[in-house]
């Protein structure tokens, strides 16, 4: 009995660790694992814009026959097309809005002659437009400068479209482009007729809407139409 004694003691002993070391065992196990990592907030927000054209709105201006207010596209500082935000519920001024928005887009600039019979529109026109055209400059003024390969895919090339003789006369148009997009449309000839002067500005102002020659016919102005429509294609398909 008294040698019993002493094994039993010292088998209790030699429990005594394995006890105490179970736990910590378990305890270091929990803190090493990591916590499952959250995504970057900057992984979301790293979109920008990629296509290199600037939409601004320029200011309403209240006129005495409404407001009017534009939305100007610009690539760079080529402006690349015009939207009426704002306009009066007139028809001298639905006549001149096409007219306007064609100025401007051969002009580059506000600096545009006022329509006839829709003076006030065209000044509230140009008073916004020209608002665009500021906020704009301010904010390529702060963007860095584009790449040498930004630069030259962004080069326009100016394309001359068949010459389509019709019952009126001759149609052809002149189209510039920007890389793939078309930025201006310009008339080399056209038939000598008041329904021809009135329906080109709004072809041109649906061509550049549109980006193609699918557009619709001018109503009253049916062949210069048909003309335009085939001329503008021929430049298209010559760009390639």
């Amino acid at each position: 009995m008294k040698r019993a004694i002493p094994v039993v003691v010292l088998s209790i002993a030699g429990l005594v660790p394995v006890w105490m070391y179970e736990p910590s065992a378990l305890t270091s196990t929990t803190e090493s694992a990591a916590p499952a990592t959250t995504p970057s907030a900057s992984a979301s927000s790293s979109s920008g814009s990629s296509s290199g054209s600037n939409v601004v709105k320029g200011t309403t201006v209240n006129t005495e026959k409404g407001a009017v207010q534009v939305q100007v596209t610009f690539s760079g500082e080529q402006i690349t097309a015009v939207k009426m935000l704002q306009q009066p519920n007139h028809p001298q001024t639905t006549a001149a809005v096409p007219k306007l928005i064609a100025e401007t887009l051969e002009a580059q600039s506000a600096d545009i002659d006022t329509v006839s019979g829709a003076t006030i529109t065209s000044d509230g026109y140009r008073e916004s437009l020209q608002a665009a055209i500021d906020d704009n400059a301010k904010t390529a003024s702060a963007s860095p400068s584009p790449s040498a390969s930004e630069s030259s895919a962004s080069a326009s090339q100016t394309v001359d479209g068949s010459t389509v003789n019709t019952e009126k006369g001759a149609v052809q148009v002149q189209v510039t482009f920007a890389g793939d997009k078309i930025t201006a449309v310009n008339m080399l000839q056209q038939p000598n007729h008041p329904q021809t002067t009135a329906a080109v500005p709004k072809l041109i102002a649906e061509t550049l809407e549109a980006q193609s020659a699918d557009i619709d016919t001018v109503s009253g102005a049916t062949i210069t139409s048909d003309g335009y429509k085939e001329s503008l294609q021929a430049a298209i398909d010559a760009k390639g």
